[in-house]
């Protein structure tokens, strides 16, 4: 005999739950068999069910538990909107450091019973309150990948379990190519560089492919990180593997190292970031000329800061195979800004330079001038004849307002 469906099992049960409950030894034993036999039952579940006299399972969803009133509900979509909307795992270590931040800078006056809700959600429970308001938001895009070069026989390959914790400041590096859908022509490129131990990203606008071009806008990045650059790490990329960068390497102290070809997870940690940080924000249009290379320029500088402060990636901790099976587990989510304080290696002049920019900042602020420099790459990217056509095919020299746009140091110009 087949399997009869739930819905007849339950009318069923209530059937022969009056019988079942009125009759005698024998007549409950009868109708036992007979319900067992034609429902698949066994005798055990059986009875209990025509003993309950009613089916044993739930029809449609449990009633929802209201631990949080509307007023958590809103604080907590404003809080989401502020850290440019993380997923609840990301965002449960982030709220503490979100509330302070934006009742310093006086975007929330939350209720203490409000604030309270807010450090005691989970992130299971964030995810389930921003269901509906996320349902608006849409994915993102992955990026390509550039070819190799000849110098790279003399210089050292490091691969993905290589690094053996290493202090801040070891970095890996890689462009991003905003040459939209053809790689044709003269297009504006992004530096990447990502720091191993603490996850620090900073990004930089290239005009063109160019080594020595290279070489100055990594002086300007390196001026900026708040901790010193101890390893230079990248792929195979002929605007890598050349003399002008290594030599440049040598000079400034640098350990220079590259991937294994055609093994692009040897640069996991950086290409997380192209994805996760560049193509977020920059998407895949093209941008050729001056007035593309300054406008990436001020969005990097507002997002370096938002990233670093307030954006909590995870960090794997271990990985480890059962066959096929490989399973993961993940340090807790943090920023940049926590891992870089709560490492011991560094020192207190560090500590006190992150510090003190890190109590200047406004996360509100730096969304706003993100989203404001957005649309300005936008209408850019949109309107091609309107920006600056007549870019140089070579970088002209550092110190002149091209070079300042071209590294995104406009303080240079004097």
């Amino acid at each position: 005999m087949g399997r009869i469906s739930m819905a007849t099992r339950d009318e069923l049960v209530a059937a022969l739950a009056g019988r079942y409950a009125s009759g005698n030894r024998k007549e409950r034993g009868q109708i036992l068999d007979e319900f067992a036999a034609v429902s698949g039952l066994h005798r055990k579940h059986a009875m209990r069910l025509l003993r309950a006299g009613q089916a044993n399972r739930r029809f449609g969803p449990r009633p929802a538990r209201r631990l949080y009133d509307d007023a958590t509900r809103e604080a907590l979509i404003v809080i989401w909107e502020a850290s440019d909307r993380i997923c609840g795992k990301r965002l449960r270590p982030l709220v503490p450091i979100l509330i302070e931040a934006m009742e310093r800078h006086g975007h929330l006056h939350l209720a203490p019973e409000v604030r309270t809700g807010l450090l005691a959600m989970s992130a299971a429970t964030i995810d389930r309150a921003l269901r509906d308001v996320r349902e608006r938001a849409g994915g993102r895009k992955r990026r390509h990948a550039p070819p190799s070069a000849a110098i790279r026989r003399s210089v050292a390959v490091r691969t993905f379990d290589g690094w053996d914790d290493p202090p801040p400041g070891c970095v890996e590096a890689d462009l991003v190519a905003h040459s939209g859908p053809t790689a044709k022509g003269s297009f504006v490129q992004t530096l990447t560089l990502t720091d191993i131990a603490t996850g620090w990203t900073e990004c930089a606008p290239l005009l063109v492919r160019e080594q020595k071009l290279l070489t100055e806008v990594l002086s300007a990045t390196r001026e900026r990180m708040p901790f010193a650059l101890l390893g230079f790490d990248t792929d195979n990329d002929s605007v890598f593997m050349n003399a002008t960068v290594k030599t440049h390497c040598e000079e400034a102290g640098l350990v220079f190292t590259r991937c294994r070809p055609y093994r692009k997870n040897d640069q996991a940690w950086v290409e997380q970031k192209n994805g996760a940080v560049v193509r977020r924000a920059v998407d895949y249009r093209r941008y050729e000329g001056l007035d593309a290379a300054a406008a990436l320029a001020r969005l990097y500088a507002s997002l370096r800061l938002f990233v670093n402060f307030f954006q909590p990636p995870f960090k794997l901790a271990t990985k480890v195979r059962d066959g096929a099976q490989i399973r993961k587990k993940y340090h807790p989510s943090a920023t940049p800004f926590q891992r870089l304080l709560a490492d011991t290696r560094i020192s207190e002049d560090v500590r006190g330079r992150v510090n003190t920019i890190y109590a200047t900042l406004d996360p509100v602020l730096l969304l706003k001038d993100i989203r404001a420099a957005q649309e300005h790459l936008v209408e850019i990217a949109d309107h091609p004849a309107a920006a600056d056509t007549s870019a140089p095919t070579r970088p002209q020299s550092s110190n002149s307002c091209r070079g300042c746009a071209l590294s995104g140091r406009r303080e240079r110009c004097v």
